[in-house]
């Protein structure tokens, strides 16, 4: 089924709502709205929800779950499954929701609490990209159990995560965000992490062996025992991080950590980190000896009661 131009208003006050001046959000909102794909719609909460045939093409009977949309959608046809204001699911297992059709856009409409929402049951409990070109927005994953590992695996490239919330609301998710190396060009714009004080946690975002991954607009709170972003297993190549919060609890009182040594990025410009210990932990608040870090607006503050100071690297000469 094509878009309606009732549709595109539906989609695009959503997205309008959701994001004024977000020039990816604006893209994708264009987008949207001259697509000749199919829309579909899901929402848990109506009494019409149903997974079958016959339905999912209107607000009034749509499909009832996320998983069965995506099967009805047609590889790189600009298809869009619009998740409803206050829909619900609950995530049980690995590959719980897998989104392994190409080119489709996931967007969620509502603000807040209203905002569709998927909440992680089981240690093991993902939903996992497997499609290139793939995009999501506007959604809330909530950490339903302590310990949860890879909440959001991205193995898939040309892929975007826009303006979506992970919350911990049991014990402390030890992952959330995990890239494989087939994740090259992923794009993570205005992700909000928000976790636990306690210790358990790992990162917000592990990029693991990709090429140029952006990760911006982004602020991220929690205990982060390898950083709230860290790259690992496999060097990252052109990591790009910048515009973003980070505020760890974690005595390691790491940012961004290249705990494989070897990737390669620009940190900055715009990343301030807030550290747990009042220490000599400024210049380690970014590891990573092959990082360029932009000078400008990369600061670091590991006190209450004070403010930041520029990070401390050696600045480069005009040899």
């Amino acid at each position: 089924m094509s878009l309606k131009s009732s549709d595109r208003r539906i989609i695009g006050s959503g997205l309008a709502n959701r994001a004024v001046g977000n020039r990816l959000v604006d893209t994708i909102n264009f987008a949207i709205a001259n697509t000749t794909g199919n829309i579909f719609y899901v929402d848990s909460g109506s009494g019409g929800a149903a997974d079958g045939a016959g339905v999912g093409q209107t607000p009034d009977s749509p499909f009832a779950t996320l998983d069965f949309a995506i099967g009805q959608c047609t590889a790189n046809n600009g298809d869009v499954i619009v998740l409803m204001p206050g829909h619900a699911e609950t995530i049980s297992a690995d590959g719980g929701v897998a989104i392994d059709v190409a080119g489709i856009t996931i967007l969620g409409l509502g603000s807040g609490a209203a905002r569709p929402t998927f909440t992680f049951s089981a240690t093991d409990a993902t939903m996992e990209v497997t499609a290139a070109s793939t995009v999501i927005c506007n959604v809330v994953l909530l950490g339903g159990v302590d310990a949860t590992t890879g909440v959001l695996e991205i193995a898939a490239a040309d892929c975007a995560l826009i303006n979506t919330e992970y919350r911990d609301s049991t014990g402390q998710a030890t992952d959330v965000i995990i890239t494989t190396a087939a994740a090259d060009r992923l794009t993570i714009d205005g992700h909000r992490h928000i976790g636990a004080a306690g210790d358990g946690g790992d990162t917000a975002v592990a990029v693991v062996g990709c090429d140029d991954v952006t990760i911006r607009n982004c602020e991220l709170y929690g205990n982060f025992d390898l950083g709230a972003i860290e790259c690992r297993t496999t060097a990252a190549v052109r990591l790009r991080v910048h515009d973003c919060q980070i505020w760890t609890e974690g005595a390691e009182d790491l940012g961004v950590s290249d705990t494989v040594t070897g990737s390669t990025g620009i940190i900055g410009p715009n990343v301030f980190i807030a550290l747990q210990d009042d220490a000599a932990n400024i210049t380690t608040a970014i590891t990573g000896a092959t990082f360029y870090v932009m000078d400008v607006g990369v600061h670091v503050v590991n006190a209450v009661n004070e403010k930041s100071l520029a990070i401390n690297w050696t600045a480069s000469a005009d040899a």
